[in-house]
């Protein structure tokens, strides 16, 4: 009899049991345990699947900024673009008349001379109206020392003016103009508003450069600013001032008695004046006239020096006045204390040595004479040398007249 086969499975052999005595779920913690213990470098051979974008995060932000400034630049372009041709076109910005000017720092420059610049631009719109060419227009008006041109919203223009102050007459030719201190020659002011009390310049030439004329004003200025340094205002007694050599200035003082031209050579001009000042009254007391005085000279002063080429064109006389007479310094301080010494104790007489020059002036031939020498003139060390004129006709000094001494220069 054939044997059964027994198909039944014990529990044992389907769960078998560990060998140290260890259950099945305890085996599994362990296999847990062991893989994560795993290498990191097994760790990273493990993906996970990420969803990316066709461009950096970065290059998407700056793409963005960049399309919003773009529209920020038309729109803005497109706003300029209105406002241009809104204000190009629209009238509320042209100047309509000469009242939408206004002009600011008047005195001598006249509002017709403005216009005659400006008046173009009535009608005009105001952005296009140039400014800087306006303004070099205005600084070419011979009484305008500088300007400005500023236009105001909606349509006015507004001009300030600075005008040149003037600081002496000049003579140009037959016509008397104003000169300020840099050279500049101007017109009369036609308004007349205000007067001007100054000493006429000579030796002006409106054909020279304005350098030149430039020049001759700094030495104007350096001898006005000399002679009213200590507050004497001896400018205010000089009615002219020959610039026509600039190394023997020449000025025309006013004296009670006339008028006198002293020659005060290119500098030490206050020192040489006070001199002409402290001793104008004794010369005048020495000499039956005193046309000119030359002070140019260290230790000289020369008396009516350009008389020569009066005395030249006029016929020979007895009475005639010489040329010129020889002053010592140091003779003219000696007489000037004596003179000063004798006023103190004899107020009401006059002192000796003057009584007889009043009484009896010497004669013009005894007196010694400076020929008017070119190279003198012009080279302020150089001395005159006194020289004795030829006697012409009956000129002989009457009996017991004694030859005038040198009379001496003031300190």
């Amino acid at each position: 009899m054939a044997r059964k086969s027994n198909s039944t499975i014990l529990p044992d052999e389907l769960y078998p049991q560990a060998e140290d005595g260890r259950e099945e779920g305890e085996d599994q913690r362990l296999l847990d345990l062991d893989a994560e213990q795993d290498s990191p470098f097994l760790r990273a051979q493990r993906r996970v699947s990420v969803r990316r974008s066709a461009l950096p995060k970065k290059a998407v932000t700056g793409i963005t900024w960049l399309v919003i400034a773009a529209v920020a630049i038309f729109l803005g372009s497109m706003a300029v673009a209105a406002v241009y041709h809104y204000g190009e076109h629209s009238w509320r910005f042209c100047v309509d008349s000469s009242d939408d000017i206004e002009i600011a720092g008047l005195h001598n420059v006249t509002r017709q001379q403005v216009m005659e610049v400006m008046g173009g631009d009535i009608g005009r719109n105001i952005f296009f109206i140039p400014l800087a060419e306006r303004q070099k227009q205005l600084e070419q008006i011979a009484w305008v020392e500088s300007a400005s041109v500023m236009r105001f919203v909606p349509n006015r223009l507004r001009i300030e003016l600075h005008e040149r102050t003037p600081v002496a007459f000049a003579r140009v030719g037959s016509k008397i103009l104003l000169i300020d201190a840099g050279g500049t020659l101007m017109d009369l002011p036609a308004t007349g508003r205000k007067k001007y009390s100054f000493p006429v310049i000579l030796g002006m030439n409106s054909s020279e450069p304005h350098s030149s004329r430039e020049a001759r004003m700094k030495v104007y200025n350096e001898l006005a600013k000399e002679l009213d340094s200590e507050g004497a205002r001896y400018t205010k007694d000089l009615s002219e001032v020959d610039l026509s050599d600039t190394d023997d200035v020449k000025v025309m003082a006013n004296d009670p008695n006339g008028q006198v031209l002293v020659h005060l050579g290119s500098s030490e001009f206050l020192d040489r004046y006070k001199i002409f000042v402290s001793h104008v009254r004794e010369w005048r007391q020495q000499f039956a006239k005193l046309d000119s005085v030359d002070l140019r000279y260290e230790n000289q002063i020369v008396v009516n020096p350009d008389l020569r080429g009066i005395a030249s064109s006029a016929p020979a006389s007895p009475s005639a006045e010489k040329p010129a007479a020889l002053i010592t310094k140091e003779g003219a301080k000696a007489q000037a204390k004596k003179g000063k010494a004798h006023n103190a104790k004899h107020p009401h007489k006059v002192a000796p040595d003057t009584a007889k020059a009043q009484a009896q002036p010497a004669p013009a031939r005894t007196v010694p004479v400076v020929p008017n020498s070119s190279s003198a003139v012009q080279n302020n060390k150089a001395k005159p040398t006194a020289v004795q004129p030829p006697v012409q006709g009956n000129t002989a000094p009457p009996e017991g007249s004694k030859p005038s001494p040198a009379i001496p220069k003031g300190p």
